[in-house]
């Protein structure tokens, strides 16, 4: 569960583009420009808690594939599911997903961020490499963004990979567990996404 936390605390680091047009639309430049702006906002010690939340939910909804992520989420039941039963998951996961990642930024104090590479991996996907410097509080940490680029002039995060491990395959998995435990019974796991976001 910590991994999962830090997973979800770098995972913001990308997401972050006030005004999507004024950032690169090349992968590696657009996640070395929306790192260092939150690196930047996170660390601004005249912004209240509720004002960096507020930045973090804009920027998330407007650079991360959150529709994309939710479905992946779900695995095959995704393939099931009615259209109003599917929209209900997907508004309820977006609240959850935001409420995870505000509720981890508050107290982050950013290192150096650096970009290592990028690896084109299709005309859709990119993963740019980069990591943390160690500090105090962390050693380094290597981050692994998968940038997809299915439109070239909108890119969007579609996972995160820390130190190998994938934000979207851990969620997934987490999932799976409290779907098989209830049937495959999705207004389970939507009651517990949304226990979550009402606490």
């Amino acid at each position: 569960m910590r991994k999962l936390s830090l997973i979800l605390v770098i995972f913001s680091l990308l997401t972050n583009a006030s005004n999507a047009t004024t950032y690169s639309t090349e992968p590696q430049q657009f996640i070395n420009e929306l790192a260092k702006d939150l690196i930047g906002k996170l660390s601004d010690k005249n912004l209240t808690k509720e004002q960096k939340e507020s930045f973090i939910e804009k920027i998330a909804i407007e650079n991360v594939d959150i529709n994309a992520l939710g479905l992946y989420t779900l695995g095959e039941l995704r393939n099931s599911l009615d259209e109003n039963t599917k929209a209900k998951y997907q508004k309820t996961f977006e609240k959850y997903f935001l409420k995870n990642l505000t509720s981890r930024l508050t107290d982050y104090s950013s290192n150096k961020f650096e970009i290592i590479g990028a690896d084109k991996k299709s005309a859709n996907y990119t993963i740019v490499k980069t990591k943390i410097a160690q500090s105090e509080k962390q050693p380094e940490v290597k981050i692994d963004w998968r940038v997809y680029t299915k439109n070239p002039e909108k890119p969007l995060v579609r996972d995160l990979i820390v130190e190998g491990l994938s934000l979207a395959r851990t969620q997934k998995e987490e999932f799976a567990s409290i779907l098989n435990s209830n049937n495959s019974d999705i207004n389970i796991l939507i009651s517990r996404l949304e226990e979550f976001v009402n606490k």
